[in-house]
């Protein structure tokens, strides 16, 4: 899997003064069916969270609040795409290395996923991903 296959998803938004809306739907912004959804918040500044692929999962990673980096890594090249707008997804493909850092405070990292939850999924040595991606 290439970086290039990561991309932006630009979510629907509807403005109205009382607030902002914003959603997403499985098979219409997003090209996978959802199984699964999660969110990451509370974390201490410098910490770094991911640091895995999936052999099979597919994300979309959403900042509803506050921002942080999603650095994506194909095992030859890196990407680092910084998220903060909750009507901005980023989609990541099976078989990409990624991990989030820079957390603002009081971020909240939403994700929703392909797959139901599988430890058998993650690859988590990175100089096997590397190897095997080359």
């Amino acid at each position: 899997m290439k970086i290039e296959n990561a991309k932006i998803i630009n979510l629907p938004k509807i403005l109205d003064e009382r607030g902002n809306l914003s959603f997403l739907q499985e098979n219409s912004q997003i090209p996978f069916k959802i199984e699964r959804s999660y969110w990451i918040y509370d974390v201490p500044g410098g910490e770094v969270r991911g640091g895995h692929s999936y052999t099979t999962n597919q994300e979309i990673i959403i900042a509803l609040s506050g921002g942080f980096d999603v650095v994506l890594d194909d095992g030859t090249q890196k990407s680092t795409v910084s998220l903060n707008r909750s009507y901005v997804g980023l989609y990541v493909p099976a078989g990409l290395w990624r991990h989030m850092e820079n957390f603002s405070t009081n971020s909240v990292a939403f994700v929703v996923a392909s797959t139901a939850f599988d430890e058998a999924d993650y690859v988590r040595d990175y100089k096997f991903y590397q190897n095997s991606n080359r």
